[in-house]
């Protein structure tokens, strides 16, 4: 088969990297992608919100699969002109994307199919959300309507946090503040049924402790000791189902990856947001442990049979630590030199997925804000971090920096 991803991140590394290992995989592309995908496949220099350039390239090379990576040409109705094309493809529709496209969409269908998330409400007028801050308790959180990167939600503990964010942003959604402890529970998605991929821990925050800004994310481990067989039980009860079921009553059928962010308290999960994308940096800790052939679970998915596919784990666990630039989630540098790659590379256990990287001539150098995932394997998630952060201080560049708290004390 030849197959086709599109993205440039660490996800669609991860992506790449699973499906090159695929029998079934004659020739692999990916577009835009980075420096480390260019290894593991042929990367073709157009963007991935480029609809009409992805269908020339698809039809041109033959392309039998493709898997889409980020959320914007999932939400601009990449999917959807591919099928008017009859060209199998990965990926929620336009409308089904909604569901991450739209805070307040989201917000509304969970209202109508209860499933449990946090109170809130929604603006279209800075003036009157400004004025329902002033009086709000804190803290509580601000978050744009349409896509942000993981970047459009602030968490405020007080009245001139809020007024900032609601600054920022023409429509927004005001939550109520959830306390407890997180979770990403990432499935697969064929219309009607449901595979859960592995359970995993996502971190936002920028800075050690649950600090600093929010970002894309700047970690994650797998498994996550949260989700236990009564846990997971009860998330596929209360949220999964539900939303997959609805989406079919509202007439957008999902097939995709749909991603639940949850905050779990007192033993119930309810859903901080939904995604209808593989997590990144998600994805760099869930994938290492898939034994199961990825282009398998993709055609099972597009044929409406994901009943037929039982998922086989690596026992070990899995820790992936975001190495980033300096400023970022602001303004950063680009183009810096890239060091040590290989020494941390040579380690056993240990797979660095580019993201924000290019090359330049032989040299790879920074692109973006998050710019590596150093992941490893271990037989539980503290060892798994520990060789994760081993490898990561193996590799620099000026400026570079990561938390040091990804996987730490768990067991």
């Amino acid at each position: 088969m030849n197959l086709l991803v599109i993205g440039s991140g660490g996800r669609e590394h991860a992506l790449v990297w699973k499906l090159a290992a695929s029998p079934r995989v004659k020739k692999l592309y990916c577009a835009p992608g980075n420096a480390g995908i260019a290894r593991q496949a042929e990367c073709a220099d157009i963007a991935a919100a480029d609809i009409s350039k992805l269908l020339t390239f698809a039809k041109e090379k033959q392309i039998d699969l493709t898997i889409v990576g980020p959320e914007a040409p999932l939400a601009a109705g990449l999917v959807d002109a591919f099928k008017k094309e009859h060209l199998n493809i990965f990926g929620p529709t336009k409308e089904a994307a909604k569901l991450e496209a739209s805070k307040i969409y989201t917000k509304e269908f969970c209202g109508r199919y209860q499933i449990p998330q946090a109170g809130y409400k929604t603006f279209t007028n800075p003036k009157e959300a400004k004025a329902y801050v002033e009086t709000h308790d804190y803290p509580l959180v601000v978050k744009a309507d349409g896509l942000a990167q993981g970047k459009g939600v602030a968490i405020c503990q007080k009245k001139e946090e809020a007024l900032a964010a609601i600054q920022k942003y023409d429509k927004i959604v005001i939550e109520d503040f959830l306390k407890g402890e997180e979770a990403s529970f990432i499935a697969v998605v064929d219309g009607n049924h449901i595979l859960p991929l592995a359970s995993s821990k996502d971190h936002k925050r920028l800075l050690d402790g649950e600090r600093g800004p929010n970002t894309g994310g700047m970690g994650a481990f797998s498994p996550s000791p949260l989700i236990n067989r009564e846990m997971y039980e009860k998330i596929m009860e209360t949220i999964m189902i539900p939303a997959v079921r609805a989406m079919v009553t509202e007439g957008f059928p999902f097939v995709g990856f749909l991603y639940a962010g949850l905050m779990i308290a007192k033993g119930e999960p309810r859903l901080l947001e939904f995604n209808v994308r593989l997590g990144d940096p998600e994805a760099q800790a869930i994938l290492p442990r898939l034994r199961t052939d990825l282009v398998e679970i993709f055609q099972k998915a597009l044929d409406g049979r994901l009943n037929e596919v039982e998922l086989s784990w690596e026992t070990d666990a899995a820790c992936c630590v975001v190495m980033a630039s300096q400023g970022y989630p602001g303004t950063y540098e680009k183009g810096l030199p890239i060091q040590g790659l290989n020494e941390a590379e040579s380690l056993p256990d240990t797979i660095v997925f580019h993201a924000g990287t290019r090359l330049q001539g032989e040299r790879v150098v920074t692109e973006g804000g998050r710019v590596l995932g150093v992941s490893a394997l271990g037989k539980n998630v503290a060892e798994a971090s520990q060789k994760a952060y081993t490898a990561a201080e193996k590799i620099s560049w000026k400026g570079s920096f990561y938390r040091k708290d990804i996987g730490r004390g768990v067991r």
